[in-house]
């Protein structure tokens, strides 16, 4: 393919020599000179390994150069990436100020263009960027509209610095995200050469992948540090420790628990978080991460309890009241407290988990039941029809399989407030389907 790349800085750099090496013509454009005569002369603007060789290799076969001239670059490629910086401002928000510039540039350039071209943001924007900034600016300028004159699509990439060409050749993914076919497919084009499996998505969850990858990668630097610093207190090996935990691929390092929804809870996770932070305390060590994990998980039951409240009806039920389905276990289940802060707020309450119910029968929480939450165990129904038939509002708690079943029963004037994202999520439903937090 024919193609331009705008902003000659490390994702720019990077992009092109690769693109180059892969076959691709390969026109790099920027506004500062010297990095246009570095590329024309196959040196590397910015420090990697092998992009020297990379570029000076490419350059020279006459698959690679470089140019200051949006018009010029844009006339003889058909598709362009966007690679231009996007930093922080003092107050944690973004400058888009580069890529608002380099979209208009594209757009005046695309004015006099006959054929359809696919402009491609590479940049890291945040969901709605795209949409907000990019495709403005590009119709705003080139008197063309989306979809019909040109066309859009979000590409981020995951490259480290120091494994940048190694990252390029073997992403953990390719991801492009975008509203029309005719954009995926010039876009997806230009990875043929490249081993990864090809993820299609939207425009907005491209862009949010980004910034949920580098978070993640945040998180998991500043958990293994505060891990690291209580170790060192008591005299544990925390590479031993964490090269351990690594080894489990089933739980730690895994898609487990990594499903949004509501709270956890049980015997465990709640239990061992506290004893981790107060020994923490006794050692003098803290941890700013590991402390808010819990208030983290009590701010979900609250955003659950205003969910509910907010649809102003007065009759509620529950469809699961243990932790987990499949088990009766009710120690710290958050729906426990979700259906007690309900009741102070004035709402009635039916609720039906058919494991809680026969463990109160057969005594398994009987004592748990009757000392703790004895005004509960009164409002527990034995059958699903009890609460679908009397309740206004229907929440739902956990993944019992029983429940997806049961809500087609629902009439139009109930809401379902889904907790747990259930397998039938709004699909089959007459009542108003709502998630936590999709």
């Amino acid at each position: 393919m024919r193609v331009s790349v705008f902003g000659l800085g490390y994702v720019g750099s990077v992009s092109a020599g690769s693109f180059a090496a892969d076959g691709h013509d390969v026109i790099g454009v920027d506004v500062n000179a010297e990095k246009v005569a570095a590329i024309n002369a196959g040196r590397s603007p910015i420090v990697e390994p092998g992009l020297d060789d990379l570029l000076a290799r490419n350059a020279a076969e006459g698959r690679l150069r470089a140019t200051t001239n949006t018009a010029e670059a844009i006339a003889d490629t058909e598709v362009s990436l966007l690679c231009v910086g996007t930093p922080s401002r003092k107050n944690g928000s973004l400058d888009l100020t580069y890529l608002e510039r380099v979209s208009e540039e594209v757009g005046a350039a695309l004015a006099g263009k006959s054929t359809y071209h696919v402009v491609v943001v590479r940049s890291t924007v945040l969901p709605g960027t795209t949409h907000g900034v990019v495709i403005p600016a590009l119709e705003r300028t080139s008197g063309k509209k989306y979809g019909d004159g040109f066309g859009v699509s979000v590409n981020p990439e995951f490259l480290r610095e120091g494994t940048a060409l190694k990252d390029f050749r073997k992403p953990p993914l390719t991801l492009v995200g975008h509203n029309h076919a005719a954009d995926a497919s010039g876009t997806i084009a230009l990875y043929q050469a490249i081993d990864a499996p090809l993820v299609s998505t939207s425009i907005r969850v491209a862009e949010m992948m980004k910034y949920t990858s580098n978070t993640w990668h945040a998180l998991k630097v500043v958990f293994a540090n505060e891990i690291g610093n209580v170790c060192k207190k008591l005299g544990v090996d925390s590479h031993e420790v964490m090269d351990i935990f690594c080894r489990d691929e089933k739980l730690n390092l895994s898609s487990y628990y990594l499903k949004p929804g509501f709270a956890f809870g049980g015997s465990c996770l709640p239990k061992d978080v506290r004893a981790l932070q107060y020994r923490a305390k006794e050692l003098d060590v803290e941890l700013p991460v590991i402390a808010q994990i819990l208030p983290s998980n009590r701010q979900q039951i609250q955003n659950a309890l205003d969910q509910v409240l907010d649809t102003g009806r007065k009759r509620v039920g529950l469809l699961g009241f243990s932790f987990k389905a499949g088990t009766d276990d009710l120690r710290e289940s958050p729906i426990v407290i979700l259906a007690e802060a309900l009741l102070g707020k004035g709402v009635s309450l039916k609720i039906y988990d058919r494991n809680v119910s026969l463990a109160k029968l057969v005594g398994a929480n009987k004592e748990y039941i009757e000392k703790q939450i004895p005004h509960l165990s009164s409002l527990l129904c034995n059958t699903i029809d009890e609460v679908i038939d009397g309740s206004e509002v229907i929440v739902v708690g956990n993944q019992s399989p029983e429940f997806s079943d049961a809500l087609t029963k629902t009439r139009k004037d109930q809401i379902v407030i889904d907790l747990v994202r259930l397998p039938i999520y709004g699909s089959l439903l007459q009542a108003e389907y709502r998630g936590i937090c999709w």
